[in-house]
Formats: structure tokens, C-alpha cells, sequence
């Protein structure tokens, strides 16, 4: 079986104490691939680190977190661009509008998640999207930006069928993690109601931990949980589950099967 966490931030100092048998516990659950989202300047350095250590497992992407969108977005939107001029990466991310804590800024992440979207059609790369208390505003943006162009990932959904109906409709994948093992998420719901051909399978850690791992500190070798999750859901085996998301995220991040 072959899984792949398709949004991990594995480079943060929560992995500094056991980082080898992080991998280690990776490895045995059978996850091969890891995609690393970026949140602003500061953590480029972390993320390329993990990249040389283990070039055949982490995939870094290249973009501005919208809790990162503050009075200096221009120059740290100057940072995404000249990267993105540099090197390759497999998606921009993460981008998007988040507007749980604070809406100071919300014209700002706006205007920061249009920039890069524009830059992900120029370059033809994925974008991974980071959507809280903010659907409405996502799709808002994606829905006159969307082209033959555009395509990606809508990361840590936790929306209603009409929200999951509505990427599916824009040409985007869902990505599934934790929260779908939650009791009270309802999310496994939604979920059983979406074509498995529509999912990615993501952890989000060190956050959102699934069950049975949930208030400890996640880490992309728990993916299996949520894999495991899906298939439940869906009637399939783990293996037959692991199979179509991992083709499916292959497929979004333009990555070939014997890469």
C-alpha cells in the first residue's frame, strides 16, 4: 500500500525532539510521500531542510498562510514570488481566507489570496486552500478566477454537502484528515455522500490529531486512521481506500505514478 499526506507541517519544532522516529512510524504505515505547506517567511528555511534530508519524501509548496497576512503582506508576498521564480515546487500553499480569529485583515487576504492564485495559473500549479468561518468568501474569489487553469485542493474540509458539491463542481479535490474521526464532526456524514474519486487524504499535523491519537500531537504516519476511516465509510478495504486517494492526489499534483 502506498498513502500520501497531502498537507503536513512536519518541519516545525514540534518534530525537533523525535524527528527519526517520526519517520521511523511513517515509513511503517506505509506513507511515501508527504507535501509540505508553507506559512510565511520564517518557516521556508525549516521546510527546505526536511526537503534535502529526505528529497524522496518531502514535496515542499510556496505560499502566504492568510493568519500570516499582515501590514508587511506586500514583502512577504515578495518572498513567495521570488521563490516561485527560483525553484519548483508542487503547489502554491497554503493561501486562502481565514476569518475565525480575526478580520482585521480580511480585505488584505483577499487581495493576497487573488495574487497567488493569478501566480498559480501563470506557472501551472496546483493551490491548496485554507478555508475557516469562510466558505462563502472562498468561493466568492475562486468562483470569478476559476479557469481550465485553476485546480487544487480545498485542505481540511469540514463544510456541509452543498460546500463539498460546490469545489466538486470548481474541479477540486477535498482533503479529508482528522476531523472526519471526530464524534461530533458530523463531517463522516458529508463524507459518505462524496464520491471517493473527489478526496485526498491530509493530516494537518502537528494539528487535528484523529481518533484514536486525538488530543496528542499528530504527525503524518497517522494518516493510516484516517485512511482507515474512509474505507469504513465507504465499504472498501484499507488497501483498495489508500489506492484511489493516492491516485487521486497524484493526479491533482501532477505527480507520475513511478515518480
Amino acid at each position: 500500500m502506498e498513502l500520501i499526506d497531502t498537507h503536513s507541517h512536519l518541519y516545525l519544532n514540534d518534530f525537533a525532539g523525535d524527528f527519526t522516529e517520526v519517520i521511523s512510524r511513517l515509513k511503517e504505515n506505509q506513507v511515501k510521500k508527504v507535501f509540505l505547506p508553507n506559512i510565511d517567511s520564517s518557516s521556508i528555511d525549516a521546510m527546505f531542510k526536511l526537503e534535502t534530508r529526505y528529497p524522496d519524501i518531502f514535496y515542499p509548496m510556496m505560499g502566504l498562510h492568510p493568519t500570516s497576512v499582515q501590514d508587511n503582506y506586500q514583502k512577504e508576498l515578495k518572498y513567495v514570488d521570488d521563490w516561485l521564480q527560483k525553484r519548483a515546487f508542487i503547489a502554491i500553499g497554503e493561501i486562502g481566507i481565514d476569518l475565525y480569529w480575526d478580520d482585521t485583515y480580511y480585505q488584505q487576504q483577499v487581495d493576497a489570496f487573488r495574487k497567488q492564485i493569478k501566480w498559480a495559473k501563470q506557472l501551472n500549479l496546483p493551490i491548496v486552500i485554507h478555508a475557516r468561518n469562510s466558505f462563502d468568501e472562498i468561493f466568492e474569489v475562486v468562483d470569478n478566477e476559476n479557469d481550465e487553469n485553476l485546480t487544487g485542493v480545498f485542505h481540511s474540509f469540514s463544510g456541509t454537502l452543498k460546500q463539498a458539491e460546490h469545489i466538486i463542481d470548481l474541479g477540486f479535490k477535498i482533503g479529508i484528515n482528522g476531523i472526519v474521526t471526530f464524534k461530533n464532526s458530523k463531517l463522516d456524514d458529508v463524507v459518505k455522500q462524496i464520491d471517493i474519486n473527489h478526496l485526498v487524504l491530509e493530516t494537518d499535523a502537528p494539528f487535528l490529531s484523529p481518533e484514536p491519537k486525538r488530543g496528542k500531537r499528530n504527525e503524518s504516519s497517522h494518516i493510516l486512521y484516517i485512511a482507515e476511516k474512509i474505507a469504513q465509510l465507504k465499504g472498501l478495504s484499507v488497501e483498495e481506500a489508500g489506492k484511489i486517494t493516492t491516485h487521486n492526489a497524484k493526479n491533482i499534483f501532477n505527480i507520475s505514478s513511478d515518480e
